[in-house]
């Protein structure tokens, strides 16, 4: 395999002083969990803390399956996807499915350079060799390749959303940065109970950066998350713009740990998340782009501020 020159953590978790001469803002919060998905529709993994760059938390996304024609698959194709498990190690990524033996790949390392789709895009990458492949289509049952995103290819993200802010990710679905709440999961939990189902995880919405503290979809009506990295005074070194809801396909009907689907949660869903600033599609949580703090660190328990946004 050949090294690629990734940039380790190390390299990048120094925080910069906060501005002393902080704003006011309509709420404050604070970050509940940071979840990182190294391999696009495969688990998540729950981590304390995450560097920030402009494609979003390092190393979500980085890799993606595709199929023998360079197509992107997840879970809406391949459900038993859910029930691959990544574990982020300081140089290799570990990868864990029933009845598998794991999988190490070396974060740093690649081979051959590829081109692959993802949605209407087509992206440079590098395929991650035949062993890779050959554990994916083993697990997933038809042929497949694991590849790793180009660093030195721009994908950009709708700027019909950004505002013509050039704003990158990689084998994200849009954008950088996906922010829910906790209060926004208990009211749908809520009525889910009343109608007679169990409760539901957040692991079925995917998100990168989930905030305590706010109304439930209390993020749907907030600007930039103006997030506080040092010890002192809130300041605005992290800002996170939210730009456009979160259209839900049926992935939240998957349940992560079974990888069955049923379909109380996209109906529940419908029946009070059609939402008209994207065509009546059922939404849960914000796309959020990168507009400060590249290299910067966000960890659990830090203060969030942002003000409300007037359409």
């Amino acid at each position: 395999m050949a090294a690629l020159g990734f940039a380790t953590d190390s390299s990048r978790t120094k925080d910069m002083p906060v501005n002393s001469s902080a704003p006011s803002f309509d709420i404050s919060a604070r970050i509940a969990q940071l979840v990182v998905y190294p391999v696009k529709s495969c688990a998540g993994v729950s981590v304390p803390e995450a560097v920030l760059t402009e494609t979003g938390l390092d190393l979500d996304r980085a890799w993606m399956v595709v199929d023998a024609q360079g197509e992107f698959v997840t879970q809406r194709q391949l459900p038993r996807m859910a029930l691959i498990q990544p574990q982020l190690k300081t140089y290799d990524i570990v990868l864990r499915a029933p009845g598998m033996l794991a999988l190490h790949l070396a974060i740093d390392a690649v081979e051959a350079p590829t081109r692959v789709r993802v949605w209407n895009d087509d992206v440079a990458a590098y395929d991650m060799g035949a062993v890779a492949a050959q554990w994916f289509s083993d697990f997933l049952g038809q042929p497949l390749r694991l590849v790793r995103f180009d660093p030195s290819h721009r994908r950009l993200s709708s700027m019909k959303w950004t505002q013509g802010i050039e704003a990158p990710n990689q084998f994200s679905d849009g954008f950088p940065v996906l922010v829910t709440s906790t209060a926004s999961l208990a009211e749908l939990n809520q009525r889910l109970n009343t109608a007679g189902h169990a409760d539901v995880g957040m692991a079925r919405f995917r998100p990168n950066v989930v905030l305590d503290g706010l109304d439930a979809h209390g993020e749907d009506h907030l600007d930039t998350l103006h997030i506080t990295t040092t010890d002192g005074e809130a300041g605005d070194a992290v800002q996170l713009q939210l730009v456009k809801p979160c259209p839900r396909c049926p992935i939240p009907n998957i349940d992560p740990a079974t990888a069955q689907s049923s379909p109380e949660v996209g109906d529940t869903l419908r029946s009070y998340r059609q939402d008209p600033r994207v065509d009546g599609a059922i939404t849960f949580g914000m796309n959020a782009i990168v507009r400060k703090g590249d290299g910067l660190v966000l960890r659990v328990g830090q203060a969030v501020q942002a003000n409300y946004k007037f359409d």
